[in-house]
């Protein structure tokens, strides 16, 4: 059965329905969620690398041990230098598995976790201009959005038939 839109402009003009922009709708929604899906993995593989090559990363020299310090420090977590290591992993090989759609729904749960981790960290100041956490809130919940709604048609999950 095919959903459609009912458009009424008023009373008297009756009711309107756009089958065509319907149609449009339902191919470029799969294609603009899967859009999301890499940009998403896109965007956090950008914050990994540099911790797994040791490279520095914006203002950070050393990322890794950035992360050891917020772990360890702000967080007061034990086992921070191994606590990073699994965000590397989780940054890198995770990030590019979930732009790929594959294991999208455990990856995406993760990443959400970690960014409320670090709202946690950072919070609670709110304006970006102060280091707010506006960014690792918006990542939070769009992983939140991947990890219900999963890797979507255009995914390797979906290729693979094997959506968790």
């Amino acid at each position: 059965m095919q959903k459609t839109f009912q458009i009424t402009t008023a009373p008297a003009a009756g009711r309107f329905v756009f089958p065509a922009l319907v149609r449009w709708y339902a191919r470029g929604e799969g294609a603009a969620y899967a859009l999301l899906r890499f940009g998403y993995g896109a965007i956090i593989f950008t914050h990994g690398l540099p911790k797994a090559l040791g490279v520095s990363h914006g203002s950070m020299a050393n990322p890794m041990a950035g992360s050891i310090r917020l772990i360890g420090e702000v967080m007061g977590l034990p086992f921070a230098p191994q606590l990073a290591f699994l965000v590397m992993l989780l940054e890198t090989i995770g990030a590019a598995m979930l732009a790929l759609g594959l294991l999208t729904r455990p990856l995406a749960l993760l990443m959400f976790v970690e960014m409320i981790a670090i709202s946690y960290a950072m919070g609670p100041t709110w304006p970006w201009i102060d280091r707010g956490i506006e960014y690792p809130v918006l990542l939070a919940l769009a992983a939140l959005y991947l990890t219900l709604r999963g890797g979507g048609a255009y995914s390797l999950d979906s290729r693979m038939r094997r959506e968790i």
